[in-house]
């Protein structure tokens, strides 16, 4: 049987933003190791100039990324298990978190052309 699509209902803001926070997890320059687990603890958020960011090679539209900076998200994504707020300073994706296929990066990642 397949896997379930969103096995954790998560909703739309809650996938946007753990689509992007898988991205940045990945990222040296946004992300170190969480001192305690090891898991990657994101540290850097990217900046908006107009109505996207560069995150690596892509551009994200600003209205996909309201999530990052919300402690509300990061709290229902701990509750989930796939992430551990550290609310302000970072947030730690968990192996479940890097795992858990959203389905939403190819709909919010969009190819740089500047």
């Amino acid at each position: 049987m397949p896997p379930k699509n969103n096995p954790l209902k998560l909703n739309p803001l809650q996938l946007k933003t753990l689509t992007l926070l898988q991205v940045l997890a990945g990222m040296p320059d946004a992300s170190q190791p969480d001192p305690e687990t090891g898991d990657p603890m994101v540290t850097a958020f990217p900046d908006p100039h107009g109505n996207h960011f560069h995150l690596g090679s892509w551009i994200v539209s600003s209205s996909d990324a309201t999530g990052l900076r919300n402690e509300s998200v990061w709290k229902a994504l701990t509750r989930k298990g796939l992430a551990m707020s550290r609310w302000p300073y970072g947030i730690s994706v968990t192996a479940p978190g890097m795992a858990y296929e959203t389905g939403l990066k190819s709909k919010i990642l969009h190819g740089s052309d500047h």
